[in-house]
């Protein structure tokens, strides 16, 4: 083709430069495969185009079927208006391929160009009479904005654009005529999603998901090279882009992903791909978005990294304000950030009106009044304006008389003939359509806002020819329909996807058809669905759930959001796993009560156990309420592999608000049903149950049997998923509270070494809860080893991770460990301050777990902030709870900071030196809680804090003048010891033993 830049086929002029088809000033909508498939025959004119040359031209390096060209090859003769059965320009070489028949005219400058206007002075394309994309008429300050702020992309700088305005005001038109105007502008791509009433807030990033699909299939390889690069995660969630091998690939490199992940890729995948060519991203309906998909806008409207991006979304503005929407909080946040543009849409004036016929209706002659009378009508509402003037079509009160269209009648006869609802106008529209029309739409209504043909001629039931022809008809005449490109089946087969051309065609269809027929249809899609997509129905989950619960097969429904709440929880989408689930579970209380229902109901609790922990703590009422009815189930169903699940959260729930005698009977329950049943995982949890359970009782050495048993049986590989079940990865969990055992045991070498072998781990895994827990234990660990500099680096990551991911527990107790490090740097009152609000966060969450140790450090804080009472009565309260509970870990500690705060106290109000001369007074009363904590040291083996304990009754007897009763109890402990003598505690020590000591040497007498 040389040279040329347009090839002209009478009426059709096919722009090379722009990549755009006219028909004289009217600019034909095509899809970008479509236009290469056209552009491959027109450069060889009267030639068999065979299917394999075309193939190999349009989708090169790609695998599809022949149905993605008979697709195209359908869009085309669409465009043209052309019969396959008497073809002017594309005929058909059965089984071969296909030839160029129209008669071409090659012009460089010649008067084709006088046809192709601008893209600025484009007006709408002259539609069939139900095209609402003529609806952009009266908006071009609106279009001119939108490509003001595309200008600004080309420099680095992302736009953000929310197109507002309530239903029917033309929303969809604008950006379609944007998408239109931009697609002359060489290298911009542009990517569309769309949210669907019917999925609500459940379907984690469903519109960006078909954006990102619909670029990967329309660009080529190079989009999914890029997200195989930067986001496996996404790729994985479109498994019609990539082979089962791939699958499983990228299955492994994304273990252990998190929600942070996820936007992370994303944003690195968009800056990839708009490093060299700009994307125009459009999510349409936003007032039905997903949270995943809110968190990923505004993720991208905060980065500051250039992007040649614009985003645009649209959304009713009422129906935000009605529902509550969380979109309405993010719009406002980012408005005042200046990190998004809003591009409101109002009613059309009298004279857009009159412009809108003038550009309909060519050369007409309808009188002033009829543009002030439909205006008046209607109100300047553009979907109430386009229904009238249909109605008035179809009425045959606007006729062509040859070359004009005139009005049949006087305007005052309009105006009684007008429907008063848009309603009314639609059904006399679907009046005009035959039976078989009317049946079609009926059920493309019932299939949804966007269906495929499958799923219309399943509720059907009639020839899938028939149904298709009658589909991709009314497609053609803008009847209510749309094509909206091709579904690839899970066998390979590429079905045409439709849309309705407005929400409200839909919604009248769908009301016009009975309770009983919609539940038939809705029943027949679901149960068709089932079987097109097999084993592979997990990733249409969301949309099967739909229609089996309004087929009223409440226990397919109910599966099948218990499947969708589950790819939520591995997309991080945890609010929409709550909600899923939960509508899950209504569901089930509609059926009669079985063993089978019971079981379901077990699977749905238990998937909605882990996201409620993610959002709202371990400790929650609604965690508990979970876990409790599972546990109920459990036992009315008997044996099954959900004890493990079951249990655990039990457990959980428990030992987190501070319940250790039920945790201990749970874990026992535990480890004997672990003996009992053959389960895989469940005596390596049963024991790693015991761990746990064993070290907050204080029990250090059992917990390290338990622990040296459950990380025997543990294997990285097949518990590498366990975070999707129990919040938790075990090789991680099972490592820290090891760490914590040994360091309580006097071994500190062996504890670094696991809390280093649990962080590696939870890096790798890259789970935030993982690594939250991972980081806060390494913080606690170095804060009872004293090493304030380490502990404040480790907690200050755990404030990030939970604050990033709501994690309330993790965050309240990294900011006590943060408060303890400021207080070792000499900040008593800023510490106080920042420990209390820990602890009441701690005690807002339901959490006491740990609650004694973090008293026990407020004691501190308090100490040094010369308030010893308050400290003291801060002690005696975390005393009662640690006995009430039964968490002993820190009890030793606790009788062993009293006795130092009863010394700190009447050094307070006294000389130093008159502790030591007190007598039976102060002294006696600290030595006494000194000897208790040491009695409970060396009762639960916990030599490091009996060395700490030792110290201080050293230190005690020192400023009695007991050298020798000083040392003879610290060296005794020392000598114990064989690692970790580096550390504060046991360098404190040494540095005592050798004052002591040296009091011991006889004076020499040199003269």
């Amino acid at each position: 083709m040389g040279n040329e830049k347009r090839i002209i086929f009478d009426p059709f002029c096919l722009d090379l430069a722009s990549e755009q088809l006219w028909k004289g000033s009217q600019a034909i909508k095509l899809r970008p495969k479509a236009f290469a498939v056209l552009d491959h025959l027109l450069g060889r004119p009267g030639q068999l185009v065979t299917k394999d040359d075309l193939l190999n031209a349009v989708w090169p390096g790609t695998f599809v079927s022949d149905a993605v060209l008979k697709v195209a090859i359908r869009q085309l003769r669409e465009a043209l208006d052309d019969d396959p059965r008497s073809p002017r320009f594309i005929e058909t070489a059965h089984r071969r391929g296909y030839r160029f028949i129209g008669q071409i005219a090659h012009d460089d400058q010649g008067p084709a160009a006088a046809l192709l206007p601008s893209v600025e002075s484009v007006l709408d394309p002259l539609p069939a009479p139900v095209d609402l994309s003529l609806t952009v008429v009266g908006r071009d300050k609106a279009l001119s904005r939108l490509q003001s702020w595309l200008k600004r992309i080309r420099s680095g700088e992302r736009q953000l654009v929310f197109v507002t305005g309530e239903a029917g005001i033309g929303k969809t038109a604008l950006v379609d005529l944007f998408a239109r105007s931009i697609a002359s502008q060489t290298g911009i791509r542009v990517g569309r999603g769309q949210c669907l009433a019917q999925y609500g807030t459940g379907e984690a990033y469903l519109p960006v998901l078909e954006a990102i699909g619909q670029l990967c299939r329309e660009q080529g390889q190079a989009v999914v090279e890029v997200l195989r690069a930067h986001a496996p995660m996404w790729l994985l969630q479109m498994p019609s882009l990539v082979s089962a091998a791939d699958r499983q690939l990228l299955g492994r490199e994304v273990l252990g992903a998190t929600r942070e992940r996820m936007l992370r890729e994303m944003g690195e995948a968009l800056e990839v791909l708009t490093a060299e060519r700009p994307l125009v991203l459009i999510l349409e309906d936003l007032h039905w978005s997903d949270y995943s998909t809110l968190d990923l806008i505004s993720y991208l409207a905060r980065k500051r990294r250039p992007a040649q991006l614009m985003l645009i979304g649209t959304f009713r503005t009422v129906e935000l304000i009605v529902s509550g929407h969380p979109l309405k909080a993010v719009k406002q946040e980012l408005l005042a950030k200046q990190q998004c543009q809003e591009l409101p849409l109002e009613y059309l004036s009298e004279p857009a009106v009159a412009r809108y016929l003038a550009v309909r209706f060519p050369a007409h002659t309808f009188p002033p009044a009829l543009a002030r009378l439909i205006h008046e009508r209607t109100e300047g509402h553009p979907l109430f304006m386009v229904n009238v003037v249909d109605y008035l079509l179809a009425e045959r009160l606007l006729r062509q008389d040859k070359e004009n269209w005139t009005l049949a009648v006087a305007v005052e006869n309009v105006e009684l003939g007008v429907p008063d609802s848009i309603k009314q106008i639609i059904e006399k529209q679907l009046d005009h359509l035959d039976g078989s029309e009317q049946r079609t739409l009926e059920a493309a209504s019932v299939a949804g806002a966007e269906f495929s043909s499958p799923a219309v001629v399943a509720a059907l039931e009639e020839d899938r020819t028939a149904v298709e022809a009658r589909c991709d008809e009314l497609a053609r005449r803008r009847q209510f329909l749309q094509h909206v490109g091709v579904h690839v089946l899970p066998d390979g087969e590429a079905v045409s996807r439709y849309s309705f051309t407005h929400a409200l065609y839909r919604k009248v269809l769908y009301e016009r058809a009975s309770t009983s027929r919609r539940v038939q249809l809705h029943r027949r899609i679901a149960e068709r669905g089932e079987v097109l997509f097999g084993e592979r129905a997990k990733e249409i989950a969301g949309e099967l759930a739909m229609h089996f619960e309004q087929g009223a097969d409440y226990k397919q429904a109910a599966r099948y959001f218990q499947l969708a709440a589950d790819t939520a929880v591995r997309r991080f989408a945890y609010r929409e796993a709550v909600a899923l689930s939960r509508h899950g579970l209504e569901l089930l209380l509609q059926l009669p009560e079985s063993p089978e229902r019971d079981s379901q109901e077990l699977s749905l609790q238990l998937t909605l156990g882990v996201p409620l922990i993610a959002t709202e703590g371990y400790a929650s009422p609604h965690v508990g309420k979970a876990y409790l009815r599972a546990r109920e189930l459990f036992r009315q169903s008997g044996d099954n592999p959900a004890i493990s699940e079951v249990l655990w959260g039990l457990w959980t729930f428990h030992i987190v608000s501070g319940q250790l005698a039920i945790a201990r009977k749970i874990g026992e329950e535990f480890l004997s049903l672990a003996e009992r049943l053959p389960y895989p995982g469940l005596k390596m949890w049963a024991h790693m149950v015991m761990e746990i359970t064993f070290l907050h009782m204080g029990s250090f050495a059992a917990a390290m049997e338990h622990f040296e048993k459950a990380f025997a049986l543990y294997n990285p590989e097949r518990h590498v998923d366990d975070a999707f079940f129990y919040a938790l990865n075990p090789g991680v969990a099972m490592r820290c509270f090891a760490a914590w055992a040994l360091w309580f045991l006097g071994e500190p070498e062996q504890s670094l070494h696991r809390i280093q072998e649990a962080l590696k781990l939870a890096r790798d895994l890259s789970e935030p809860h993982g690594l939250a827990h991972a980081h806060l234990f390494v913080a606690i660990l170095h804060q009872l080893r004293r090493e304030a500099r380490m502990a404040l680096v480790h907690a200050e990551v755990v404030l990030a991770i939970a604050k990033e991911h709501g994690l309330v527990m993790y965050e309240a107790m990294a900011n006590v460990v943060q408060g303890w490090a400021v207080l070792e740097q000499g900040r008593p009152v800023v510490a106080t301050e920042q420990m209390r609000q820990g602890l009441a966060a701690l005690e807002a969450s339901g959490t006491e777990l740990v609650s004694p140790h973090y008293m026990g450090l407020l004691s501190e804080a308090l100490a040094r902030a010369q308030a010893p009472d308050e400290g003291l009565r801060v002690l005696e309260k975390a005393r009662v709870l640690a006995q009430s509970n039964g968490e002993r870990y820190y009890e030793a500690e606790l009788y062993r900071l009293k006795g130092e705060l009863i010394l700190a106290k009447a050094q307070a109000v006294a000389r130093p030196e008159a502790v030591t001369l007190d007598g039976p007074g102060i002294a006696a009363r600290a030595e006494a809680f000194f000897e208790q904590s040491l009695q409970i040291a060396r009762n639960q083996k916990a030599r490091a804090w009996e060395l700490r304990t030792a110290l201080s009754l050293a230190r005690l007897y020192q400023r009695q003048r007991k050298r020798e009763k000083a040392r003879t109890l610290l060296a005794g402990i020392y000598e114990q010891f064989t690692e970790g003598f580096d550390t504060v505690d046991l360098q404190e020590a040494k540095r005592l033993l050798e004052e002591l000591s040296q009091s011991r040497r006889p004076k020499v007498s040199l003269g």
